[in-house]
This record gives C-alpha cells, sequence and structure tokens, in this order.
C-alpha cells in the first residue's frame, strides 16, 4: 500500500494497526516520491537474519580458500612491504 505524508497524518493509528496485526508494508511518499515505509518488526529482523547468513557464507567461504590457497603471515606483509618501499627509495 502507499499513503502520502497528509494521508499518513490523518490515519497514522489505523496505518500502524495495518502493519502490526496485518503484517501490511506501506510506503509513505512525498510529491509522489516514496520517502519512507511502515513495516514491522518482523521485517528489519529478518533481514538480520538473512545478512547473517550470507555473511556466514561468505566467511566458510574464505576460510576454505584461505585453507585451499594457504596464508602470508602479518610479519611476512610487513617485510614484503619494507622490501619494496626500499626498492622505489634507491
Amino acid at each position: 500500500m502507499t499513503a502520502t505524508t497528509v494521508e499518513l497524518k490523518e490515519h497514522l493509528s489505523d496505518y500502524l494497526s495495518r502493519v502490526q496485526y496485518g503484517g501490511e508494508r506501506i510506503t509513505i511518499t512525498r510529491n509522489g516520491k516514496p520517502v519512507a515505509a511502515l513495516i514491522s518488526l518482523e521485517d528489519p529482523e529478518l533481514l538480520r537474519a538473512i545478512e547473517d547468513r550470507i555473511d556466514l557464507a561468505e566467511a566458510r567461504k574464505a576460510l576454505a580458500e584461505a585453507e585451499n590457497e594457504g596464508t602470508v603471515s602479518w610479519g611476512q606483509v610487513n617485510a614484503d612491504e619494507d622490501v619494496e618501499q626500499g626498492e622505489r627509495g634507491a
């Protein structure tokens, strides 16, 4: 559903009930453009759960890649950087 800011002011209580009990999502528009949304608290919780699953999958992929390809110690990274800086300064 879409509502203007004027409609929101006039019907806020009704819209909140529709979101809370009916699970509706209401897009609020100003000058014909979407500017906000009324959503139930379950929506961001679901979004966080989805993002957590994606993050976990990416972390597992990175760990598997590190196991397959190996890793470089932080000390080696610093040593390589020192060598590169010495070559540029020479």
